[in-house]
């Protein structure tokens, strides 16, 4: 497995498995069946209701706690200082460990700016007692994370944002590879263009199979290859053991620069999930429930 070194220091896989929308019932089983197959890096969050699952997985486990890389996230209605600090407290009981090698938050808020300033705060306390390695944001955009490098006094390690080919954010990623931040990709291989059962697939696109062809590998294992050739971390997701396996099965091809530029161009520079300024006042007010 590949990895990355955080501004921090701190190492993590280049490549991950994720839970989101995976069912709670389920999801003890998928992320055995992604531990079995190879995947030491986690993500989860606690909007997604299923960290008690992660760590049944992680109990049942005998891989070494020090061999797994688990990463949460804080939920807007637990933003606030005291409130983020005890979401730490949660989100560790539900995954049965006592330090998390990287929590961030889920949101930027704007229309909560302070709160979210506040749970920020609460991250770095978090960071400097120890009980967790790194720290960092979801779906912060340029401008949030500017106002937020104004105040903060730990520079995020991370920030979680959509990228797949067809939805790139240059913009974004330039401005966290200047600070020292890693651009982590969620919905990698573009799921959040077809599972809606709207707008085209990118497993389907022609240029992404004429290049998954030539290489004897499938349209998705392109475009992770493709991530992680550009410096991208990510978290591709399934529940389908074949296709687990399948999105570990990376590391065994290179795209050529003529390729990279291909994928590069494929960009149409359409958001597919939320838009991180819109005011969900009932979305992020979702309670999250103790351990």
């Amino acid at each position: 497995m590949d990895t990355i070194t955080l501004n921090n220091g701190v190492t993590m896989p280049a490549l991950g498995y994720g839970v989101f929308q995976t069912p709670p019932d389920e999801t003890a089983t998928a992320v055995t069946e992604a531990l079995r197959v190879g995947y030491r890096h986690i993500d989860t969050a606690a909007a997604y209701f299923n960290e008690s699952g992660v760590g049944a997985a992680i109990a049942a486990s005998d891989i070494r706690r020090d061999d797994l890389f688990i990463e949460t996230k804080v939920w807007v209605s637990d933003y606030g200082h005291e409130q983020t600090l005890h979401a730490f407290e949660k989100a560790t009981a539900k995954l049965g460990i006592d330090q998390l090698d990287l929590l961030i938050l889920h949101q930027p808020a704007p229309s909560r700016w302070e709160q979210t300033v506040a749970a920020y705060h609460a991250l770095e306390t978090l960071y400097k007692d120890g009980k967790v390695r790194a720290i960092g944001v979801s779906n912060f955009m340029t401008d949030h994370l500017a106002r937020l490098l104004d105040v903060a006094e730990v520079v995020p390690a991370v920030n979680q944002i959509e990228v797949h080919p067809y939805f790139q954010q240059g913009a974004v990623q330039a401005a966290h590879t200047a600070a020292g931040i890693l651009n982590q990709a969620w919905s990698p291989i573009g799921g959040i263009t077809f599972y809606r059962g709207e707008g085209r697939s990118t497993l389907e696109d022609p240029t992404i199979g004429e290049i998954a062809a030539a290489h004897g590998k499938t349209a998705a294992q392109v475009m992770l290859r493709w991530h992680l050739q550009e410096g991208r971390q990510v978290i591709p997701k399934s529940v389908t053991p074949s296709r687990i396996a399948e999105n570990f099965d990376v590391f065994d091809f290179a795209l050529s620069g003529e390729e990279l530029a291909a994928i590069d161009a494929l960009d149409t520079g359409v958001r597919g999930g939320p838009e991180p300024d819109a005011i969900r006042d009932e979305f992020f007010d979702r309670p999250i429930p103790e351990a």
